[in-house]
């Protein structure tokens, strides 16, 4: 399960969006920057843990994946992507999802949930960004990527805000189980797919 494989067609409806971003003056970091805050807000929403929050941080987290994909985009659209802005963007997204995932876990008080997740999903990340850095080519894909997180949290957020447990275990519970065992799982086939292409 990966949405990375639909990074053609994603392109394709930015479009009008990298259109209107120049038009307005935008730049890629100032993108980056603003996916931020909704992941930020996404966060807070999330630590309310009450119906009409969920769905707020639900939509908040559509909003900051979508301006994920928007400022690359821009950048290439405007000529002006750079190692530097990559960097701000990668910082800035690890950022974000170590917010998500507190504001969920503080939301229903499982901090033992929220570690093991928030490590599963650092380690994705680090996995795919570090084959690149080795010489190979950055790994998207994988289990569950962040494209694939940030949709699972949008529905989850979605979800809470009508049904308040599943076999005794709120969508919020079950999603930080997934992302803990799912993102570890992930991490590993990285390694595995890059240690294969050294040796």
């Amino acid at each position: 399960m990966t949405l990375d494989g639909y990074r053609d067609l994603a392109n394709r409806l930015l479009r009008p969006w990298v259109r209107a971003a120049v038009a307005v003056g935008a730049t890629p970091n100032s993108v980056s920057v603003v996916a931020f805050v909704f992941a930020v807000a996404a966060a807070a929403a999330f630590y309310g843990a009450t119906p009409l929050l969920y769905a707020v941080g639900a939509l908040c987290v559509v909003v900051n994946g979508w301006l994920d994909l928007l400022d690359g985009a821009l950048a290439r659209e405007l000529g002006t992507d750079s190692v530097a802005g990559d960097l701000l963007d990668h910082v800035l997204d690890r950022y974000a999802d170590v917010v998500v995932v507190v504001g969920l876990a503080a939301g229903i008080g499982r901090y033992d949930l929220g570690l093991a997740a928030v490590t599963g999903v650092l380690l994705t990340s680090y996995l795919g960004t570090q084959a690149q850095a080795v010489g190979l080519d950055r790994v998207y894909g994988g289990l569950l990527g962040r494209a694939d997180r940030l949709a699972l949290v949008g529905v989850t957020g979605g979800l809470s805000a009508f049904v308040p447990a599943v076999a005794g275990f709120s969508p919020a519970a079950w999603l930080l189980a997934l992302f803990a065992v799912v993102g570890h799982l992930t991490a590993v086939q990285r390694f595995v797919s890059a240690w294969r292409q050294l040796t």
